[in-house]
């Protein structure tokens, strides 16, 4: 695994990565640098390097941030290319994630506003700790969400609700996150990894051929009238039938093991 300056990268466990942004001196705010090498790693991911992950956990270093959103003394003084361009780099490092094959979840160990909120509704689901705090904030600054904030939150909470968070920029708590269908999860902070470990090794324990697909068409499907959607489906069920793995997990249930899955 190459190294980074603004991500902190391991694997715990076999098949699971876990990616903590690592700038806690503001606040994990994602700069240029950081946007680029969450480009790279989810975009140029190289598994020859780390071969068959199966889930992946995305958190902040600290207790305090899981991610402030874009590092505004940065964009102080930017002319409007600058941040253009800047922004380019955000919007595909966010649909890296989006993007990213295998399950990824987030581990929110304290406030994600803005673009820290709109990295966390690229991940497949969310586990917060219960000290976390949402929102989308950029009203407030004059701008608006442009990392699929006002795409993927209604997707995520509903529209009416989403409406609210967006046109008031106000924050709400882990709890009513949790109620509201934003975070799947809300633990005490000190059991945050664990809980999201513990999810995703039941992730990894399955056929990761099979979850990438079933991966693949939910995300699709959203996008998709109902009919285009069933179709798209079964082609992601064909995919499966001639796999390795397929058979692996239907002779583990007939001879009463636990399937050992080879991602093939």
């Amino acid at each position: 695994m190459s190294a980074f300056d603004t991500l902190n990268v391991t694997t715990p466990e076999p098949h699971i990565l876990v990616v903590v942004l690592n700038r806690p001196e503001a606040m994990n705010a994602m700069n240029t640098h950081m946007g680029e090498e969450l480009r790279t790693l989810f975009r140029d991911y190289d598994h020859t390097q780390t071969p068959d992950i199966r889930a992946v956990i995305l958190s902040g270093a600290g207790e305090k941030s899981f991610s402030a959103g874009a590092d505004l003394k940065e964009r102080k003084g930017m002319t409007e290319d600058m941040w253009r361009r800047q922004h380019i780099i955000f919007e595909e490092a966010i649909e890296a994630i989006w993007r990213f094959p295998a399950p990824v979840i987030a581990a929110i160990n304290g406030v994600a506003l803005g673009g820290g909120c709109e990295i966390a509704l690229s991940c497949d689901f969310i586990v917060a700790a219960d000290h976390a705090r949402f929102g989308q904030p950029e009203v407030k600054r004059g701008i608006m969400p442009g990392g699929g904030g006002t795409q993927r939150l209604p997707r995520r909470i509903g529209i009416g609700r989403a409406k609210e968070l967006l046109y008031t920029g106000r924050m709400i708590d882990a709890a009513e996150a949790a109620d509201w269908g934003l975070a799947n999860h809300s633990v005490p902070v000190a059991q945050l990894m664990d809980k999201a470990l513990e999810i995703a090794r039941m992730i990894a324990e399955n056929g990761p051929i099979a979850v990438r697909q079933v991966k693949k068409s939910v995300d699709r499907a959203i996008e998709l009238p109902l009919a285009e959607a069933l179709d798209f489906e079964i082609q992601a069920y064909n995919i499966c039938i001639p796999t390795e793995d397929r058979h692996e997990g239907i002779n583990a249930f007939n001879e009463k093991r636990p399937p050992a899955f080879k991602n093939r």
